[in-house]
């Protein structure tokens, strides 16, 4: 079994060798940077199945590469950051963080809360399997039967979203501020529209959808 690459962006060693040093003893396999140009790159060339990140980088910052990541990739994020505010913590997840540590902090905490994010995602597996539906969470696509079901971004991350917990209910506003931040009432129509736009590419019937299913008053649920 392929070990998982966690990637760490930190400009202080210390910190990337003490967390390098405890994820490899839990069977993980490290990829560092000392900033967020280099750590960019590496999401390209190593496919890390999830990000720490330092906020306080030289160049591109925390901050930045957390944007910069979410638009290319679903993978978890856990910000490590010396501020401590509610405001800095909720801007961090708001931009597309899972989570927010502040330092410092328990290196065995850490680790704990990478496994979490990793089994919450899906990322223990390249691959989820939901009835006749495949996820493939490397390549950012989703099989139907077998064949590759063409979806845009946005619906490619609401729809991976509701397959990563089959049966689970969505409420829009949990769907909206899981991909993309604040929501605001204007944006209902848009995961209404998306909702639609999914069902046309995925289900036999659109008007009679069994898998990406409304549950009146509450939500949304995937079904295999």
């Amino acid at each position: 079994m392929n070990k998982q690459n966690i990637l760490i962006a930190e400009d202080d060693a210390d910190i990337r060798g003490l967390l390098k040093l405890y994820l490899e003893s839990e069977g993980f396999s490290v990829i560092c940077a000392d900033n967020g140009e280099t750590a960019l790159e590496l999401t390209e060339t190593a496919s890390p199945k999830l990000a720490i990140l330092d906020i306080m980088m030289p160049g591109l910052n925390g901050l930045e590469l957390t944007q910069k990541l979410r638009e290319r990739t679903a993978m978890p994020i856990i910000i490590l950051s010396a501020r401590d505010h509610d405001h800095d913590k909720i801007l961090g997840l708001n931009i597309g963080a899972d989570d927010y540590m502040t330092k410092p902090f328990n290196p065995l905490e850490v680790v704990a809360r990478v496994k979490a994010l990793l089994r919450r995602s899906g990322s223990t597996s390249d691959r989820i399997k939901v009835g006749v539906f495949e996820l493939d969470l490397s390549n950012h696509t989703v099989e139907k039967n077998g064949h590759t079901i063409q979806l845009t971004p946005m619906e490619y991350k609401i729809l991976a979203r509701l397959m990563k917990s089959p049966g689970r209910i969505y409420t829009k506003v949990q769907l909206y501020e899981s991909i993309c931040g604040e929501y605001f009432e204007s944006d209902d129509n848009t995961i209404m529209v998306h909702i639609s736009r999914i069902r046309e590419k995925i289900e036999d019937d659109p008007k009679k959808p069994e898998h990406l299913i409304t549950v009146r008053g509450v939500g949304y649920k995937f079904e295999g």
